[in-house]
């Protein structure tokens, strides 16, 4: 990667990822980068590309979080510094990654480029997912009480994680297969689940304080 490119990532795109919520912290970004380029060795295309899509999948947060896919996207392409290294079409690829990377799409993303960051992304192991479903929901909902707050992570990991849940796996991956064992095999156990979640309710609440 040019070191221009690579600096300007580095000291203008990341650190917007540190005032996002906990679950997407800059730890998130640079995380999303290794797995992404761990993923992509496998596969015959331009790391260069799967790294910006990286930096940028989830920059639309800064314009709120329901459309960040969209806007994330639209902020890439229309990056004058990203311009400069590289092509329209490039560009639009990778606009086209950052739109289709987010868990509930139900259609394929339109590249190898939309694939690897939407497995990339994917941090599926059941204390991660944990962690960072009770981060979003402290930050997001702090009226509600623990047990409101367990119950909702509880039933979202369910909804999204789940034997009938609406994570799509458009790569096969060993990281990911596994991981998502792991977690029907905790689902299974709801008590031990519903206390580690209790747990790491209390964990943030006193780091919040």
């Amino acid at each position: 990667m040019h070191p221009v490119l690579q600096a300007y990532l580095h000291e203008s795109i990341i650190p917007i990822y540190q005032s996002f919520d906990p679950a997407h912290q800059i730890d998130h970004v640079l995380k999303v980068i290794d797995n992404s380029l761990k993923i992509a060795a496998d596969y015959d295309v331009n790391l260069d590309m799967v790294y910006v899509v990286a930096c940028y999948h989830d920059i639309g947060i800064k314009f709120g979080r329901d459309n960040h896919h969209l806007t994330g996207g639209l902020f890439l392409f229309e990056d004058p510094v990203i311009k400069e290294f590289f092509t329209e079409n490039e560009r639009l690829i990778m606009k086209e990654a950052v739109e289709d990377h987010r868990a509930s799409r139900e259609q394929p993303p339109r590249s190898i480029y939309g694939k690897i960051i939407a497995e990339a992304d994917r941090d599926i192991s059941p204390d991660i997912v944990m962690k960072r479903t009770i981060q979003f929901g402290f930050k997001h909902y702090p009226e509600l009480t623990i047990d409101e707050h367990v119950a909702r992570a509880y039933h979202h990991i369910l909804e999204k994680y789940g034997p009938n849940g609406y994570l799509n796996l458009w790569l096969d991956t060993e990281k990911n297969r596994q991981g998502l064992k792991s977690i029907h095999d905790l689902l299974s156990d709801q008590p031990k689940m519903i206390q580690t979640l209790k747990n790491l309710y209390e964990n943030e609440k006193k780091r919040n304080q």
